[in-house]
């Protein structure tokens, strides 16, 4: 039986006779489950529900503590870059970490950091210190890091095989905790305001980290049965990997230890490609949200002639929509996930559906450069976001399960964080030249991401053909 990083089972056909319990089929409806798959699927679609749950209460409030000041929504644009200034220190020292710290004590410790870091940020809220912007870029950290994070264990768990079947489901928790935390926070922060709802947040934090901790002594427990049962239960310990499968990592820490995680990417073309496809599609995807972000201001401005800017009703309003606009976007993208995220996987392939977002993100700016209305401006960025987090998440994430364990957690982290935020970067570059120096409105933001889009394009179609090769589907 192969072995994954720190022991992980290889348990794709590892019980071939096993039979399938209720559980199991029960989850049949939704994609292919096998017997004795269900238990770990379910704990991981928890986990992940209650991670997006936490990150959407925070991804709500963020919104108006940094969109209320004046010149927000420029603001946000320069606070997303300087989140990828952030993480040109952190990715390479939680490169060196996850090096060299059991799999346990790495989740375990990065989750613990950030929960101390909310209990810290309502602290200083409460001692009316502004924390709009070193907040935002907090939660850009956040999101990058935690959540590549829980994607690079369920990568760690799963073999390719398992991956392609099973990580609808895991999805699938993610957007209904999405779905939860932007509806409640919806609902609720017009009554309480923003700050509240870290400690919220911090208390979502501590039941994943649990929850991890589950899957992990599971996944442990189950590999010490296997290889107890020796080859019946799926061959000798150093078995190879099956036909069309890349080698599986074992428990031995890996080769390149010392090595850095944006050398580990500069290194692979495949790992430069996938970064490529981020950092252009996270260009495009941060013009949407300033253009969003811009409309949404400039509405309150227009219907409030008068009223301050960063008032507590401000902070409020744009709160609630906010609030239901991820609530729409989330309900969308749960339903994707059940229902065409799998299908998609199973009948079309990665390469397929690689293109399918970038497609819809063209149509769509090319439309709203002639209706930018802020009906139309959420009209496109609800089908893009829907998409972008069921479809392209998962999609994006199953990139990886032909690839190594340290390709999985450390060019994972620095794809998955600096490179999308150099992408904020450069969006915020031309942010500040098309305000300052070409006098952009919305419409012409609209007409640079269709351009930008078709450079994207291009790239997922490099990336596919380069994951068919891999995984030994051709």
């Amino acid at each position: 039986m192969a072995t994954s990083s720190w022991g992980m089972r290889d348990t794709a056909g590892e019980r071939p006779n096993e039979a399938r319990g209720v559980l199991d089929r029960a989850l049949g409806l939704f994609a292919d489950v096998r017997g004795g798959e269900g238990a770990t699927a379910v704990v991981l679609m928890l986990d992940i529900f209650v991670l997006l749950a936490a990150y959407y209460l925070l991804k709500t409030i963020r919104e108006p503590l940094i969109l209320s000041v004046p010149g927000g929504a420029e603001i946000k644009s320069y606070s997303a870059a300087a989140t990828a200034g952030t993480l040109l220190v952190l990715v390479p020292a939680y490169g060196a970490i996850a090096a060299r710290v059991s799999r346990v004590k790495l989740l375990n410790g990065v989750t613990a950091f950030f929960v101390a870091c909310l209990v810290a940020f309502f602290a200083l809220s409460q001692a009316g210190v502004s924390v709009g912007v070193p907040f935002f870029i907090w939660v850009g950290v956040f999101n990058l890091v935690v959540i590549a994070q829980l994607w690079a264990f369920a990568n760690d768990v799963y073999t390719v095989e398992q991956g392609k079947r099973l990580f609808a489901i895991v999805g699938f928790g993610a957007a209904l905790g999405a779905i939860a935390g932007s509806f409640a926070t919806g609902q609720l922060v017009k009554r309480w305001g923003p700050t509240p709802f870290m400690l919220g947040a911090a208390v979502l934090l501590v039941v994943s980290m649990v929850l991890t901790n589950v899957v992990h002594r599971r996944e442990r427990h189950g590999a010490a049965r296997a290889t107890a049962d020796g080859p019946a239960a799926g061959g000798p310990p150093d078995a190879p990997a099956k036909a069309g499968e890349p080698a599986r990592d074992t428990q031995a820490p890996p080769a390149s230890v010392g090595r850095r995680a944006f050398a580990l990417v500069f290194s692979d073309r495949y790992l430069l490609l996938i970064a490529m496809l981020m950092l252009v599609y996270n260009i495009v995807n941060t013009n949407g949200e300033y253009i969003l972000g811009r409309t949404v201001v400039s509405a309150w401005t227009a219907a409030h002639p008068g009223v301050a800017a960063g008032s507590l009703d401000e902070k409020k309003v744009i709160g609630e929509f906010y609030g239901n606009f991820f609530t729409f976007v989330n309900v969308l993208t749960a339903l994707l996930q059940a229902f065409v995220v799998s299908r998609v996987l199973k009948y079309l392939g990665v390469r397929t559906a690689l293109l399918v977002l970038p497609l819809v993100s063209l149509i769509g700016y090319v439309s709203l450069a002639a209706f930018p209305l802020l009906a139309f401006v959420r009209g496109v960025k609800l089908a893009e976001n829907s998409l972008d987090y069921s479809l392209q998440n998962t999609t994006r994430n199953a990139l990886y399960l032909p690839t190594s364990r340290d390709a999985k957690y450390t060019a994972k982290q620095a794809n998955d964080t600096f490179f999308v935020r150099f992408g904020d970067v450069l969006s915020a570059g031309m942010v500040f030249a098309g305000t300052t120096w070409l006098g952009f409105a919305p419409r012409q933001f609209a007409i640079l991401n269709a351009v930008l889009v078709v450079l994207w394009l291009a790239v997922a179609v490099f990336v596919g053909r380069r994951f068919r090769r891999l995984s030994g589907t051709q």
